[in-house]
C-alpha cells in the first residue's frame, strides 16, 4: 500500500472516530426515544466502519 493511500486510510479513520463520538454523544442527549436508538444505531455503524478500515491497515 502506497504512502497516499494509508493517508487516506488515516483520514477515513479519524472521520469515523469522530462521527460515531458526535453520534453516541447525541443519542446520550436526546430525550425522544425514536431519536435516541437512531442516533445509537448510528454510531454503532460507524464503529463497523471504523474496524472496517482498521482491517486494511
Amino acid at each position: 500500500m502506497s504512502p497516499k493511500e494509508l493517508n487516506y486510510i488515516e483520514d477515513a479513520l479519524g472521520h469515523e472516530q469522530f462521527l460515531q463520538t458526535q453520534c453516541k454523544e447525541a443519542a446520550e442527549q436526546l430525550q425522544d426515544p425514536q431519536l435516541k436508538q437512531y442516533a445509537q444505531q448510528l454510531a454503532d455503524k460507524h464503529q463497523q466502519l471504523f474496524a472496517q478500515f482498521m482491517q486494511l491497515v
